[in-house]
């Protein structure tokens, strides 16, 4: 199993990043737990998550995901050493003031490393902050990695403009920089990143650890029809892809599965992995069976043209 640097932060993860915005929502307690076991015990290494994860759920307020990552971590002795903690800051209203203002990013980072009980190994601008200068949001990042409490910095849903010109900020003023980006990109997406933002990241040495990696569950194979939008609580967003596009990306997925003995998913996701520029998509799962089906992507191998054929079904 491979290792992939992210960039050049110093940090690396092998070709799968768990996602934890379902932790302390859709996976709770021991079923959480033992989700976030079997990933450690499969040699996943970075665990994704955001102050804002799971705000969004009546009765939550944020946090969610973090504590109950802090209380997996404080169960298993001597697993810190092992695991990559990935956070966010930007989207939770709070103390401090709004977005990205240093007050705010401050007293994020403090909650943030109260409800994890840890340092924070990569701490991201959840999204950008257009009202606040970068050169302050970057200042505040950059004191929080001098003090020891985060130890690298990432951008997530910046355009190619916003992190080249965060990217001079920071080198004209001597600050810690955006060392990794997180765009939307999948099969289905792949204009949000491909293009300007690739090109810059594969140039400034950017890791890149893409989000929505199995567009909500479409590129599983799970949604072949409008009937199929019932299975789960995403299945209103498969219309935009319940299309020619769509049925074509499924039939390359399914002929490569084939191929392989994978599943849909996994060949979704080692498409992710085998793009230029990226180091690990990210995934996640609600269940070990879930898990089970995602961590085949830490080894499956595609050829060049499996990939490429991925690529022309997925194309227009």
């Amino acid at each position: 199993m491979d290792l992939r640097p992210l960039g050049a932060s110093g940090l690396a993860t092998p070709r799968l990043v768990l996602g934890g915005n379902v932790f302390g929502w859709t996976a709770k307690g021991e079923e959480a737990f033992a989700i976030l076991d079997r990933f450690a015990a499969a040699g996943g290494v970075m665990i994704d998550t955001a102050d804002v994860y799971s705000a969004w759920v009546p009765g939550h307020k944020g946090g969610e995901s973090e504590t109950l990552i802090g209380e997996w971590l404080r169960r298993g002795a001597g697993r810190r050493d092992d695991i990559l903690i990935a956070t966010k800051v930007g989207m939770l209203p709070g103390e401090g003031g709004a977005r990205l203002e240093p007050a705010r990013i401050a007293a994020a980072a403090e909650a943030s490393l109260e409800r994890l009980g840890t340092h924070i190994d990569l701490y991201y601008a959840h999204q950008d902050d257009k009202k606040t200068p970068l050169a302050d949001s970057l200042a505040a990042f950059d004191a929080l990695a001098k003090a020891g409490k985060v130890r690298a910095i990432g951008a997530s849903n910046y355009s190619a403009e916003r992190l080249a010109e965060a990217l001079a900020v920071s080198e004209r003023e001597g600050l810690a920089r955006y060392e990794v980006l997180q765009p939307e990109y999948n099969l289905m997406t792949r204009e949000n990143f491909e293009g300007a933002r690739q090109r810059l990241c594969i140039d400034e040495n950017i890791g890149v650890l893409p989000y929505f990696g199995l567009a909500s569950g479409f590129l599983t194979g799970k949604y072949r029809s409008a009937d199929d939008k019932a299975k789960s609580i995403r299945g209103d967003r498969m219309e935009a892809y319940l299309n020619e596009r769509g049925y074509r990306v499924l039939a390359a997925l399914d002929d490569v599965a084939a191929q392989t003995g994978a599943t849909p998913a996994q060949v979704a996701l080692a498409w992710l992995a085998a793009q230029p520029g990226v180091t690990a998509p990210i995934a996640s799962a609600t269940s070990v069976e879930q898990l089970e089906e995602l961590i085949g992507v830490l080894t499956l191998e595609l050829s060049d043209e499996q990939v490429e054929r991925l690529s022309a079904a997925s194309a227009g």
